[in-house]
């Protein structure tokens, strides 16, 4: 562990995580709101268009710029259906609050939206001249779970399972949860093999983004710290 963190216990808030959380429900429920058509629409329109990249490679224009950077951002509030809503959710609120007391709201923020869009990008990048859209906060919680295990290595988490009848508070190993996390994406690979292609690239991407972040973070963590 490179900082040394406090051990009295902080009753703040995580209003950062929550606020990504409730824009992510937000925007999804916007989404079901529509129309089939509507809805195509709008994932086009939001989401991080591979084949705009490989366009601006080629013939590079200030508009399809500027567009393909509104989306690289606006695609993390847009999400294709409940399930792939629901399991960035969950690895959010596991490791978004006790990231968001050590790296303060603003940086949690800065981490999210910075990390994530250089993570759709990315994914884009391998996707060539594809038409289909990037779109999800997958690459920006993977951020978030690699900035996790930097600043806190060696930890442990409470969690409630249901055990039989009754639900049990266990502290289990940081180490564990992200390889349930892999094991997750492992599976969508094998569900549907076009979209497990684009998720191993997005969250590689968004995972080593997140740690690089955690370590440039250091002198701004320990001041926080100290104050």
């Amino acid at each position: 562990m490179f900082v040394r963190i406090e051990t009295r216990p902080r009753n703040r808030l995580p209003w950062a995580t929550l606020g990504i959380a409730l824009l992510a429900v937000g925007g999804f429920l916007l989404l079901e709101s529509l129309d089939e058509t509507q809805r195509r629409a709008a994932l086009v329109r939001f989401g991080m268009t591979p084949g705009i990249l490989s366009a601006l490679w080629s013939t590079p224009q200030a508009g399809m710029l500027l567009k393909a950077i509104t989306a690289a951002f606006a695609s993390l509030a847009v999400h294709a259906n409940w399930l792939h809503l629901l399991g960035n959710l969950v690895f959010l609120l596991i490791f978004g609050p006790p990231s968001e007391r050590l790296l303060g709201p603003l940086r949690l923020l800065a981490l999210f939206i910075v990390c994530g869009g250089l993570a759709n990008v990315a994914g884009a990048l391998t996707l060539g001249a594809s038409a289909a859209p990037i779109v999800g906060a997958s690459g920006a919680v993977s951020s978030i779970v690699g900035a996790y295990l930097a600043l806190f290595p060696r930890s442990h988490l409470g969690l409630v399972l249901p055990l039989g009848l009754f639900l049990e508070f266990v502290r289990v190993p940081t180490a564990w949860l992200i390889g349930v996390w892999a094991v997750i994406q492992v599976l969508f690979a094998w569900i549907d093999p076009s979209f497990g292609r684009v998720a191993w690239s997005i969250h590689i991407a968004g995972f080593i983004a997140g740690i690089a972040f955690a370590f440039a973070s250091r002198a701004a963590i320990a001041r926080r710290q100290r104050n």
